[in-house]
């Protein structure tokens, strides 16, 4: 199985690779259009800023060629964001995979923004959540969110409920980093990889 990792300048990416390397996936971290298409699966990882990163894939001609991809695509933190139609950071037009748009949490007193460290999952109904104990403890680093949408496989509270994860068609996406998770991270990735 071929499996590679969009590379476009957001960071985390060794994050990921180590993620692979402990469940024994072999990987290739690549912009090049040829090797995303014929990969068997593709990651989308990411921690950055909205519009840098999509000035980016716009630059690489990533924008159109990640919509259109037929195999299982797998976008995490900003690569989730990014996957959606418009985020609020530096109003940010994003690839549009899910109509939906990306908001800064709201400002309440008590509640730090951005929403960072491990908190749980909830109502899932998609396949990467098999084997997943009920409200599986993930690890946030993020500002914003995608609301709860016809998109959303698995949610979470932080001020305000939130998409956790994504699907649509052969598009999955996780606002959480799977690659720091622990075991329930793990579990996500190896379900990614064994669709």
């Amino acid at each position: 199985m071929k499996t590679v990792i969009i590379k476009y300048n957001a960071g985390n990416v060794q994050s990921v690779m180590y993620a692979l390397d402990r469940i024994g996936a072999s990987y290739l971290y690549t912009d090049n259009e040829e090797e995303i298409r014929s990969a068997d699966k593709v990651i989308f990882p990411g921690v950055g800023e909205a519009s840098t990163a999509m000035n980016y894939l716009r630059k690489v001609g990533l924008d159109k060629v990640i919509p259109s991809l037929k195999q299982p695509v797998f976008g995490t933190c900003i690569g989730m964001q990014l996957m959606c139609r418009f985020s609020e950071e530096n109003n940010t037009e994003c690839m549009g995979i899910f109509d939906v748009d990306v908001k800064r949490f709201p400002a309440v007193p008590g509640m730090k923004v951005p929403h960072m460290g491990w908190n749980n999952i909830m109502d899932y109904k998609t396949v990467l959540a098999g084997d997943l104990p009920d409200n599986a403890y993930v690890y946030f680093v993020h500002s914003y969110a995608a609301p709860v949408c016809e998109y959303t496989v698995a949610s979470c509270e932080y001020v305000l409920p939130f998409s956790a994860m994504l699907q649509k068609d052969n598009f999955y996406a996780a606002q959480f980093h799977c690659e720091i998770s622990g075991n329930a991270g793990q579990k996500i990735m190896e379900n990614f990889l064994n669709i």
